[in-house]
């Protein structure tokens, strides 16, 4: 079985790691490229780095703080935020990412996904969905969630399951799914929308928004099928450490790789 990964996310915005609820109301947590190196140090599995104002600002993405972060973390990095094109891809990857998050431009132009994954391969392409749970229509009808993008600033229309679908066809390597509605309120994942998104695809599901503490992480993998989980506030705040999660995840009978500490 494979091992189940433990990501710590950087929200950075105008060159700082910052976190809020529902991306509004942030606060600063801190420096990239330090952050980077403490959780690379407490045993994460991987990093991701999103440049949440790029996308609004209609800017490309923060390279010289990429490459600064990549160069004090010798774990795996995805960037995302600002990609709008190939070359633009090819830009953060010379950076130091490994993999390169699409987002809000491959809403707009869905053929990015698969002109990414042809130039570059498909496990570096990672498609970011931030799901947004609409309002049952009634007690027995299935729920539903609509993607949003820049930020969870602007809705799209789009059901998060059909364009999950399209995204696995068209060459992602991975989805890095957010409930918009919990990122941030330590309500816990959105077990519902990861099973529900897990059990139609192939391709590894990280999953993102609401985390509170270790069990939250566990229910994410064991009833939403996750194979990696993510959380930022928790982590910059120190209110959890990465320890703690993996080794409830031990607890659970789920693999994961040991943090340096645990090895000693």
């Amino acid at each position: 079985m494979l091992r189940r990964r433990v990501i710590p996310c950087l929200d950075v915005a105008d060159g700082r790691v910052v976190k809020g609820t529902r991306f509004v109301d942030l606060v600063d947590e801190g420096d990239p490229p330090e952050l980077a190196e403490r959780y690379a140090a407490e045993g994460a599995d991987e990093l991701v780095f999103l440049d949440i104002t790029a996308a609004p600002e209609r800017r490309g993405t923060l390279l010289d703080i990429v490459e600064r972060t990549a160069r004090r973390a010798f774990i795996p990095l995805t960037v995302g935020g600002g990609v709008r094109t190939v070359a633009d891809m090819r830009d953060v990857l010379r950076a130091g990412a490994d993999k390169v998050s699409l987002n809000t431009a491959a809403v707009a132009d869905p053929t990015l996904i698969s002109r990414c994954a042809a130039r570059f391969g498909r496990q570096a392409v990672v498609v970011a969905i931030d799901a947004l749970r609409q309002p049952a229509r009634d007690a027995a009808a299935p729920a539903t969630w609509e993607v949003v993008v820049k930020g969870g600033r602007e809705r799209t229309g789009l059901d998060v399951l059909a364009w999950v679908d399209r995204t696995v066809d068209l060459g992602a390597g991975e989805l890095l799914v957010t409930a918009i509605d919990r990122d941030g309120t330590g309500q816990g994942f959105d077990t519902e929308l990861l099973r529900a998104i897990t059990s139609r695809v192939h391709v590894a599901v990280i999953a993102s928004g609401g985390a509170a503490g270790p069990d939250d992480f566990v229910r994410a993998v064991v009833d939403g099928g996750a194979d990696a989980v993510l959380a930022a506030s928790i982590f910059h705040r120190r209110i959890h450490a990465i320890a703690d999660v993996k080794a409830a995840m031990t607890a659970a009978g789920l693999p994961v790789r040991l943090v340096p500490e645990a090895v000693a």
